[in-house]
């Protein structure tokens, strides 16, 4: 093709599924056409007629006091080790309700829906295994088009924080991260559908705030594994502590970053923040469910309603772009 200066270029190479399904222009990928309507049904399984409707409600078999007791250990004790995001996703949602939305592209986050006692929700995960988990530029676009996708169909948004922060580098400047993080930051805050969020891990940097403050009433519990901060320690302390640390010996320096971090961690137990309101509870692992399906019933039998009624008045005005 002479306008690409690209030699022996097929049009699936430059754009069949395996391009577009890796840069955001198509979401999902099927093997066939039959597949693809099973998909589309599936999706449309979640949605409302119209944003000015509920989405609808399915009988569940799957009891809403369940415990998820794998959920005690799926958070590693070192912190540098990573686990399965989707484990937590499909412990907490009913039994073979998750539907991933572009798991193909953005692979730093995990979107999508599912059912918490037949009560349609969208997820909103953080993936560990990709880049540790920092959000990137495509990460970022896709839970901003996920928030206002769910924003527009009433769909209310569980979300799971394992938050490092934005990534940072080369590639993270080449690709604007930070320019796609302050869009997805203006979208946290200018939409409006409820969103719990179960902090599972780390919630870290200007990402790590955005996404436990963008709501108000918030509704945030955290699990005994969670922490917070500015920075992480690993870091964290030799920035804040640099000009200190310029002037020590090796041994000295090694000594006192060591009674630093000691110093830091037990400060950033988990305890102090919910003693100060920071979220609302630390909970057992294996009870989110539970919780979350007390919090989605009460959205759909309480909020929803009186959500429904201000798009009709014009006060709400979600909008896709």
């Amino acid at each position: 093709m002479r306008a690409t200066f690209e030699e022996g270029l097929s049009f699936t190479d430059l754009g069949g599924p395996s391009m577009h399904c890796t840069n955001g222009t198509i979401d999902n990928l099927a093997a066939n056409e039959a597949e693809c309507f099973t998909q589309l049904r599936t999706v449309l399984s979640y949605l409302p007629n119209s944003g000015s409707s509920p989405p609808p409600t399915l009988p569940s078999t799957d009891s809403a006091d369940r415990l998820c007791e794998n959920l005690r250990t799926i958070i590693p004790r070192r912190k540098a080790r990573m686990y399965d995001p989707r484990v937590i996703i499909t412990s907490v949602a009913d039994v073979d309700s998750w539907f991933e939305i572009g798991a193909l592209w953005g692979t730093t986050a995990i979107v999508g829906l599912a059912r918490l006692a037949g009560h349609p929700i969208g997820i909103i995960s953080l993936n560990c295994e990709i880049n540790a988990g920092a959000l990137d530029a495509a990460g970022s676009q896709k839970i901003t088009r996920h928030l206002k996708f769910c924003d527009i169909f009433n769909i209310p948004i569980l979300q799971f924080v394992d938050m490092p922060g934005y990534a940072i580098g080369t590639n993270a400047e080449r690709t604007a991260t930070m320019r796609h993080g302050i869009a997805l930051a203006t979208t946290y805050y200018s939409t409006t559908i409820p969103v719990f969020s179960v902090v599972t891990r780390r919630v870290y940097g200007v990402a790590g705030g955005i996404m436990l403050d963008c709501r108000d009433p918030r509704m945030r519990i955290a699990w005994p594994s969670g922490e917070w901060g500015s920075l992480p320690l690993e870091g964290g302390i030799e920035v804040g502590h640099a000009a200190e640390l310029r002037g020590l010996g090796e041994v000295e320096r090694g000594q006192r970053l060591k009674e630093l971090g000691e110093e830091y961690g037990r400060l950033m137990n988990p305890v102090r923040t919910a003693n100060a309101f920071g979220v609302e509870e630390i909970v057992d692992p294996a009870v989110t469910r539970r919780l979350v399906v007390e919090w989605v019933r009460r959205v759909y039998g309480e909020l929803l309603p009186v959500r429904l009624l201000e798009r009709a008045n014009g006060k709400i005005r979600p909008m896709f772009y």
